[in-house]
């Protein structure tokens, strides 16, 4: 079984990383972590090396778990819902672990969702984790 985990930083995604742990143990599965990034003139070089940084702790993460994970830094030009999406047909995932943020309806229109896109685009099951 194959996971992808939507991961934004170290700060965020702790829960994501334990449930991802918890279903490739349960499953026999590996982990895939990918952080999705613009590019261009909105990507900063700092933010490319923190993300990278983040990155290298959660393959350390599952490591010491003795679970095979693998990271990628996604920088496509796409906006962070498109490129999990695209991201986990091309990886052929069975399934993909993303964070929500609680916002209000108006919140979700003026701004979108990367949560809600990834749901209602996915090609496999979405586990959303508060």
């Amino acid at each position: 079984m194959k996971i992808l985990v939507g991961y934004s930083g170290k700060n965020i995604g702790q829960d994501l990383l334990q449930l991802a742990a918890q279903h490739a143990k349960a499953f026999q599965g590996e982990v895939i972590i990918a952080t999705s990034m613009v590019g261009g003139d909105k990507t900063t070089r700092e933010k490319v090396i923190e993300a990278e940084d983040n990155l290298k702790e959660v393959q350390d993460f599952f490591k010491k778990m003795q679970i095979q994970c693998e990271t990628h830094l996604l920088v496509r030009n796409m906006t962070a819902g498109e490129d999990i999406v695209e991201f986990a047909k091309e990886q052929n995932v069975d399934e993909i672990i993303i964070g929500v943020k609680s916002r209000s309806k108006v919140g979700k229109l003026l701004f979108g969702s990367t949560a809600q896109f990834v749901i209602l685009k996915a090609h496999c099951p979405v586990v959303s984790v508060k």
